[in-house]
């Protein structure tokens, strides 16, 4: 006979069945908020190559505006390139959460509609 059972626990914690986890996940497969990642990380390094070259330019103020709010909010870490990249990194990353699941709420409520007529 056997007495020993499968039995799987399903934590709220784990990686695979955490809510706020996979609202990331799912958020982050949006072309849009890819896209938008895109564009952040080619304008991160356009602004890092053009500061390289000169050192009274105004390039680092387009990705930060780019990735606003939280890019600014960031902004008081202390004055280092790093602290930057990872305001813009950072900035970037919660917006692209924001606009994927904006895509995927609205796409979702699309099929639910029924005009009145």
């Amino acid at each position: 006979m056997n007495t020993s059972t499968t039995h799987e626990e399903h934590s709220p914690m784990t990686a695979s069945g955490s809510p706020f986890l996979r609202t990331v996940r799912e958020a982050l497969s949006s072309v849009v908020a890819l896209v938008y990642l895109a564009v952040c990380a080619i304008l991160l390094i356009w602004a890092l190559t053009v500061d390289a070259g000169d050192d009274a330019s105004f390039a680092g103020v387009i990705p930060t505006f780019a990735t606003a709010p939280v890019s600014l909010v960031l902004l008081v870490l202390p004055d280092h390139i790093s602290m930057a990249i990872f305001a813009i990194a950072l900035g970037a990353l919660v917006n692209a959460v924001l606009i994927g699941w904006c895509v995927r709420t609205l796409r979702r409520g699309r099929g639910d509609f029924t005009p009145t007529a």
